[in-house]
């Protein structure tokens, strides 16, 4: 069995038959189906092209990937999918729309949270709060605010989103049962203990020792790895036998994920040498122990 607990629909060219369509030739049995909501303020240009033109704004902007896209495609292969929705939490109020979407729609995950407030912002924690609540985990993506230059000087990225693991840190801390799982580049370099020197947005070349994510894991039993993605993918492939090491000792906190098509993380898992309760673990009982009954 196979759970996919990344994954968006209505984008990259794909409508949900076409996602359905790639589900079945790569093995797997279902799909978190996460919305992406984009305020207009943080709308990007560049992320047009991958997304749904049947909503975008008067004003040029787009919000990104909606509920009621994820509505329809649950709705036409509710075996398929379980419905992922977080509201953005300086807009309107946020853990009622929550919960709003948990009983009038189903919606089982909060995510996927994509946005540039900090983690341990107050409307943020009260968004938290609620999703523990609902018994709802939590999907977050994560780009740095800083990476250093050809200098080392550090530089801002407009584009980032939730702030630091120490914001992260702050969060868990103040919503301890909460359940978390990290996504993106700015979670997946944190392996590394040179993530303050790397100035890639995907950092090459083996782990060193100190990566402020094993401390964090370690840290925060109620944290998990989304291994979806080039961020995910990458922190892996840079270093094989480190990838080896972490699935291990994290086989409870890691989950498989892709946040697109294709088999790319599926095939480089096939090459490491991974006992069968640690794949099994990854691949599908961690998920449907975070959502219950969900296949």
């Amino acid at each position: 069995m196979i759970i996919d607990v990344h994954q968006h629909v209505f984008w990259h060219g794909r409508d949900d038959r076409g996602l359905v369509a790639d589900l079945d030739e790569h093995g797997i049995d279902q799909a978190w189906l996460l919305t992406w909501e984009i305020p207009p303020e943080e709308d990007c240009l560049s992320t047009h092209s991958a997304l749904n033109p049947c909503h975008l704004r008067g004003d040029g902007t787009h919000p990104g990937v909606p509920l009621s896209d994820v509505l329809i495609a649950r709705d036409r292969y509710p075996d398929r999918f379980v419905v992922g929705y977080c509201p953005c939490p300086h807009k309107g109020d946020a853990p009622r729309l929550l919960e709003a979407a948990y009983r009038m729609h189903g919606a089982r995950v909060c995510g996927e949270w994509k946005y540039q407030v900090l983690l341990d912002d107050p409307r943020c924690l009260n968004l938290f709060r609620k999703a523990s609540e609902l018994k709802m985990p939590v999907v977050l993506h994560f780009d740095a605010p800083y990476r250093p230059n050809e200098t080392g000087e550090p530089t801002y990225d407009r584009l980032w989103c939730g702030g630091t693991v120490e914001n992260l840190d702050r969060a868990m801390a103040a919503c301890p049962n909460t359940v978390f799982l990290g996504h993106g580049p700015g979670f997946w370099r944190e392996i590394s203990g040179d993530a303050d020197q790397a100035p890639q947005v995907y950092p090459e070349g083996p782990v060193t020792p100190g990566g402020r994510l094993c401390r964090l894991l370690e840290k925060r039993p109620n944290l998990y790895g989304d291994l979806s993605a080039g961020s995910g993918l990458g922190a892996l492939k840079r270093d094989p036998a480190n990838a080896v090491e972490f699935l291990t000792r994290f086989a409870d906190q890691t989950l498989f994920g892709r946040d697109y098509y294709g088999p790319d993380l599926h095939e480089f898992l096939q090459t490491l040498d991974l006992g069968q309760e640690v794949r099994d673990k990854i691949y599908f009982r961690n998920a449907l122990r975070l959502v219950p009954g969900a296949i």
